[in-house]
């Protein structure tokens, strides 16, 4: 028998996702949740849905192995737990946490449950991130010494996303800090070394928009910083600096990108172009067409979502993509965010069924989330070097999944 799987939240994420956990070979039935019954009642209707329910806490008290957790993102903390207390494994959009002790509560219950928790970091699955994952496999980057991402997206290309899920107190959820969601950027760097950030020190920029979105008093943070810039050092004796700014006049081909050095090879991204280099000027590489996914039609309006970030959720794979593994009922369904959707589905679904440690589990997400929540403390300190935690490794006993094989 497969997989019962919930869904809790239906706004634009959902839209993306559900075809996708429908077409599964592994999952027998999706359910939908969300406190907009209507929101949720028109996406079963689209895709064949039989069951709605009204709310996170009846998806937990439902049959369903497994939730999909596609809310708002300050919201994943106290929800994932309850999931997990409940008996669902369960897959998470980001980020992980607002604090420290979200996460640490998380991992705990893991650990305890023996639960499958998953990110859904889709940054893990961009192509210039499995390309250098190779090369660094192979070597060919020798000792990684320093390594930058950013993730560029304005706060008007937002601006609905937050009114269609916090309504009139939209601007208290939205004044969220740039570092509070820096998975994006520095999954990117970690996900290829394996490194954890050991420290940080941070700057943020105090915002000078008359929106009312990043001032005090203004939103659950009492944030003002809309741009932050950090500086960490990490666990391999390197340096990674991570850019996550909010308001800027950038418009580019992607909102994330990265750039990595090492002592043999070195990979570099910008708005126009992608390197692979080495001392010897001959081994310079042009990757656009290697590392290009190809973009596919917006197949239906959607007035309530930017068309900048909606672009993201329509796209291809790249030749570097490892799309053989993927199941065939996949052939032709929507992608997005550089071809990754497919891809982070197959790996949960996956790892619940042979109950295998899927790439993105809870220690990697404590890795990729946590270094920002203590960025953005620094920068509320004045740049302040501060210590980052560490949240451990796997247990020895827990096999990873090799979602390729």
């Amino acid at each position: 028998m497969g997989l019962r799987l919930g869904v809790c939240g239906c706004g634009a994420f959902a839209r993306s996702f559900v075809p996708l956990f429908c077409a599964h070979p592994l999952v027998d039935e999706v359910v939908l949740a969300d406190l907009i019954r209507e929101r949720a009642d028109e996406l079963a209707a689209k895709h064949g849905i039989a069951r709605v329910l009204g709310s996170l806490d009846e998806l937990c008290d439902s049959d369903v192995d497994a939730i999909v957790m596609l809310t708002q993102r300050q919201l994943h903390g106290p929800q994932v737990v309850q999931a997990l207390r409940a008996g669902k494994h369960v897959y998470s959009a980001v980020p992980t946490g607002q604090t420290l002790d979200e996460i640490a509560t998380i991992v705990n219950a893991v650990e305890e449950t023996r639960l499958i928790y998953q990110i859904g970091e889709t940054s893990y699955y961009y192509p210039c991130t499995l390309y250098c994952r190779d090369r660094y496999r192979r070597g060919d980057f020798g000792d990684v010494f320093f390594g930058e991402a950013h993730y560029y997206h304005d706060m008007s290309h937002f601006y609905q996303s937050f009114q269609r899920s916090g309504g009139p107190d939209w601007k208290q959820v939205a004044g969220i800090p740039p570092m509070h969601y820096p998975t994006h950027s520095t999954s990117m760097i970690l996900s290829v070394t394996g490194a954890r950030a050991v420290s940080v020190s941070c700057q943020g920029w105090r915002d000078r928009s008359d929106d009312g979105v990043f001032q005090r008093g203004a939103n659950l943070w009492d944030n003002v910083f809309s741009n932050e810039s950090a500086l960490f050092e990490t666990s391999d004796g390197g340096t990674m600096q991570i850019n996550e700014f909010r308001r800027l006049g950038w418009n580019g081909k992607s909102s994330v990108q990265m750039n990595m050095y090492g002592t043999k090879g070195c990979y570099e991204e910008n708005a126009d172009s992608q390197l692979w280099c080495t001392i010897e000027r001959k081994d310079l590489l042009r990757l656009d067409e290697m590392l290009a996914c190809r973009q596919l039609p917006i197949d239906e309006p959607q007035a309530d979502v930017n068309e900048s970030v909606l672009q993201e959720f329509h796209c291809g794979a790249s030749e570097v993509h490892p799309v053989g593994r993927l199941p065939q009922e996949f052939v032709g369904l929507s992608n997005g965010h550089q071809g990754s959707h497919q891809f982070l589905v197959d790996d949960f679904l996956k790892a619940v069924t042979t109950n295998k440690l899927p790439p993105n589990h809870v220690w990697a997400a404590a890795r990729y989330c946590a270094p920002g929540i203590v960025a953005h403390q620094s920068s509320e300190q004045g740049g302040e070097r501060l210590s980052v935690p560490d949240f451990g490794n796997p247990p020895a006993d827990w096999p990873l999944l090799n979602p390729d094989a």
